[in-house]
């Protein structure tokens, strides 16, 4: 995947297109993300005993990857990362518009 836990994402097809947020946490094995403030639903919780709330919740769904563009932390324009490898042998994302790398590597 081409987005990490805390980037910056711009939702660019669905329900939400438009709506920008922070990535917080990643379903790898279906390539989808949970990205706060978008694609939210109601669940129906009943009440359990050890349970923290009962009712009607609101809470995010995972969405595809694919519908989701990075935001780049320099220029703050939507981007598809490239990756390439440094000299020291680390991959790193770096912005197609403005050539800046996006993460050390870590």
């Amino acid at each position: 995947m081409s987005v990490k836990t805390g980037d910056m994402v711009l939702v660019i097809a669905g329900k939400d297109k438009g709506k920008t947020g922070r990535v917080e946490r990643l379903v790898t094995a279906k390539n989808r993300i949970v990205v706060s403030g978008v694609n939210m639903v109601t669940r129906h919780i009943k009440p359990r005993p050890n349970v923290r709330q009962a009712g009607k919740i609101e809470m995010e769904n995972p969405i595809h990857v694919s519908n989701v563009m990075l935001i780049c932390n320099k220029c703050s324009k939507a981007v598809r990362p490239k990756s390439s490898n440094l000299e020291d042998g680390s991959r790193v994302r770096f912005c197609t518009k403005c050539n800046e790398v996006i993460d050390d590597g870590q």
